[in-house]
């Protein structure tokens, strides 16, 4: 019998990181890195020493949280500098970051925020933003991208899609990809006689009710 335990042990501590990880994206995924550690705890099912003994800081959970959006990241930026055509590298690169975005408000948190030991984080937006300045340099070339785009008007793009998590769950995904849309067509270089590129389909959305006190 005791031959087993340390398996079985070894067993529970995985499937008790799991579902503190499927926790914590469920938790930072809807909203954001401000919530407490003891949600994602409770939301997993396991007590807060438990959660403590894998992840004992809260960066160290939200870094292995989101590390598949990070790998994702790599891969756009990748894809965009690789990408023959400039112009099409910079719209997809600007499309699918938007969209990793979209899919997640503590991952939009964590990229765009600095906070404690977000080395990591912060490497990631470095490089995107090199990979952006490159894309842009080529682009501008083929004269395809606006000659006064600069790299602050992604920044600046990004912190206004920070305003799709505000909409429904269901409809962030069409919200972000129409954003994306219009963005693109704002800093693709005017053609005389060229017909602007269909949108994508527009969500379906309400202003939210602000609640009005005596």
């Amino acid at each position: 019998m005791t031959g087993h335990l340390p398996h079985a042990a070894r067993s529970d501590a995985r499937d008790n990181r799991a579902r503190i990880l499927d926790a914590a994206r469920a938790v930072f995924g809807e909203e954001g890195l401000n919530a407490p550690m003891r949600q994602v705890a409770r939301q997993a099912g396991v007590g807060p020493a438990t959660l403590y003994r894998h992840f004992p800081t809260k960066q160290a959970l939200i870094a292995e949280t989101f590390a598949e959006q990070r790998r994702a990241c790599h891969t756009v930026v990748r894809d965009a500098l690789a990408d023959s055509d400039p112009w099409h590298g910079f719209r997809g690169l600007v499309e699918q970051i938007c969209e990793l975005h979209a899919s997640s408000r503590g991952f939009a948190d964590a990229f765009m925020t600095a906070f404690p030991e977000a080395m990591d984080f912060a490497a990631d937006r470095e490089g995107m933003l090199r990979a952006v300045a490159e894309l842009a340099r080529r682009a501008k070339a083929t004269g395809q991208l606006r000659p006064g785009f600069v790299v602050d008007d992604l920044i600046l793009m990004l912190m206004a899609h920070r305003g799709v998590q505000d909409a429904p769950h269901a409809a962030r995904l069409t919200a972000s990809r129409r954003f994306a849309a219009y963005m693109i067509e704002a800093f693709r270089a005017v053609q005389e006689a060229e017909a602007p590129a269909p949108l994508p389909p527009a969500p379906r959305l309400q202003l939210p009710h602000a609640p009005i006190t005596p």
